[in-house]
């Protein structure tokens, strides 16, 4: 299998190419194979850029764990540029079909061509809890409310964008929260899917800083869906404007979520990092 490594912001996948070959049958258990960090490629997840019948490219995503995932703001970014750049969409403006709908994105191009900075719509925030999923509250939105994992108590916010996010703001995003408190309130059962955790710490109305323990596949250095749902918290507690900077551990992202349509737009860059092949 022939493959691209990518990151976004450090968030880094396989990408597989199905335009040319097709998805591996053992897609779960080729993600957990080759995203070890010592005994595989290494990353926090695969990829396959698949043709698409309602879109430019379909996007198909497993995470490090083996579990596939509706969707990646930073992954999508990449498959973007990877599409773009090796000729399978020749469109700046580019749809994407994921497992959370078909997204639009705007691709800016470098001096020789290539993609260098992508613009998401992200779509509009999902805030009815049911709907996250959590069942912290029955109905309604889970906004700065008070909830008690193992010897902690956080006010979270609750905010899907089509994947689930658990948003904590911190006075400092420490190891012990991410690492250790991180996976609890993932697997916690009153997500039913599990969910992705952001501790947030904040420093300015327009600027924040962003851990991540992502649903899957532990820390990692980026989480789009999660800046883009952070920027959603900031605003509906009264924290952020509308229009943030997020620093994340390996880049910054731009959110602006649009008050004439409800969506979120993230920008952010995209690397490609090296090719290989993986038996499989």
């Amino acid at each position: 299998m022939k493959f691209t490594k990518m990151h976004g912001a450090g968030n880094d996948y396989l990408y597989v190419d199905c335009f040319s070959q097709p998805v591996p049958n053992n897609a779960a258990e080729l993600a957990r194979s080759v995203s070890h960090r010592h005994f595989g490629v290494g990353g926090d997840g695969i990829i396959f850029i698949c043709p698409s019948e309602i879109a430019d490219v379909r996007m198909q995503m497993h995470n490090a764990d083996g579990s596939q995932a509706e969707m990646c703001g930073n992954g999508i970014r990449c498959l973007a540029k990877y599409a773009f750049d090796h000729g399978l969409a020749k469109q700046r403006e580019m749809r994407v079909e994921t497992g959370a709908g078909v997204l639009s994105l705007s691709l800016n191009l470098d001096q020789n061509g290539l993609v260098n900075e992508i613009t998401v719509k992200m779509g509009k925030p999902i805030l009815d809890a049911p709907l996250v999923p959590t069942t912290i509250l029955e109905q309604g939105s889970v906004v700065n409310h008070s909830v008690e994992f193992g010897n902690h108590i956080f006010d979270i916010t609750c905010v899907s964008m089509g994947n689930p996010h658990c948003i904590i703001f911190v006075p400092e995003a420490t190891d012990d929260l991410v690492l250790r408190v991180g996976p609890i309130i993932e697997t916690d059962p009153r997500f039913p899917k599990r969910t992705n955790v952001e501790f947030v710490e904040l420093i300015s109305r327009t600027e924040v800083r962003q851990r991540t323990w992502e649903r899957g596949s532990g820390e990692t250095w980026a989480c789009g869906t999660g800046a883009s749902a952070v920027c959603v918290a900031g605003v509906l507690t009264g924290r952020t404007e509308r229009r943030i900077t997020n620093h994340l551990l390996g880049g910054d992202l731009v959110l602006d979520w649009n008050s004439d349509t409800d969506e979120v737009m993230m920008t952010g860059g995209a690397v490609e990092v090296f090719r290989g092949e993986w038996p499989v």
